[in-house]
């Protein structure tokens, strides 16, 4: 069978700053979320590293059909604007399609715009149809997820592996987490991928916050995926991720939520969420002897 060409175009609109949207259709962390096209859909995310020559396999599992596979290369990431990929979709060792997807990130009124253009080969059978709906139903998930996602940055005046090493040393994490006057009680740590955090925070006041971290994927250096739970066990609260890159000296660090709902994520902004995590980056920043 020859291959058959197509060529797809998409665009989304969200009211959210421009970093905020390239976050979301970049970060493995928020990818996960969104990519499922239907409900009875999964994905699981098998690798997945976001920068020039990184990787990302994920398999969309249906009840009753074969798992499919789909491989993503990334060949051009220049935030907070354009990333360019490769994506390989197979099933049962036989390779279904091929295409080279361009994404544009643009500052739109209020919000920002995402186009994506999607140049796509079916080789084993004709994907054009199915793969505009899926792709399609994908980034309608990726535009509602955008508006409960709050991202945090703060460039810190310190070597990378000095950040990383205070992100991810049992005993340094909990000595500077949190807003400025809370402080953290542990239960217990394990800061690896599979591992938790179970603790409380303290507020000025005496009041109790109870916490639990999950952690997912840890990419040494560069980043960490983590689900954030309501107390021990708890139901979840948001979906995270933080990273960092080097750049001429310093750290730049980013932190991610998407909020399970946007009732929550409304909750957290008016508890001032946005103030309160820039105050944890700012202690962050004085640990590691950078302010």
């Amino acid at each position: 069978m020859s291959a058959r060409h197509a060529m797809l175009s998409f665009e989304r609109q969200a009211d959210v700053p421009a970093e905020t949207l390239w976050q979301v259709w970049t970060a493995p962390a928020a990818r996960a979320v969104w990519a499922a096209p239907a409900p009875s859909v999964t994905v699981a995310f098998v690798e997945a590293e976001t920068r020039v020559g990184g990787r990302e396999v994920s398999l969309c599992k249906v009840e009753g059909r074969p798992d499919i596979r789909c491989e993503v290369g990334w060949l051009v990431v220049q935030p907070p604007r354009r990333s360019v990929n490769y994506e390989v979709i197979s099933a049962e060792g036989v390779t279904l399609s091929a295409a080279l997807v361009t994404a544009e990130v643009a500052a739109a009124g209020a919000g920002s715009s995402l186009a994506v253009t999607v140049q796509l080969s079916s080789l084993a059978e004709d994907m054009e149809a199915g793969y505009a709906q899926g792709f399609g139903a994908g980034l309608d998930n990726l535009a509602e997820l955008a508006a409960r996602t709050m991202v945090l940055q703060r460039v810190i005046r310190a070597p990378r592996e000095v950040v990383w090493k205070a992100w991810t040393d049992p005993e340094a994490l909990p000595r500077w987490w949190g807003p400025e006057g809370f402080s953290c009680r542990t239960k217990r740590i394990d800061l690896r991928q599979g591992g938790e955090w179970v603790f409380d925070m303290i507020g000025p006041d005496g009041t109790v916050y109870p916490n639990h971290h999950r952690y997912g994927a840890i990419r040494p250096g560069e980043g960490i995926d983590y689900t954030l739970l309501w107390g021990e066990n708890g139901p979840k609260h948001a979906d995270a991720w933080v990273s960092f890159e080097e750049r001429e000296g310093t750290t730049v660090v980013t932190l991610g939520m998407v909020f399970s709902t946007a009732v929550e994520f409304q909750a957290v902004l008016e508890f001032g969420a946005l103030e309160l995590g820039q105050q944890t980056l700012g202690k962050l920043a004085r640990f590691v002897g950078a302010e």
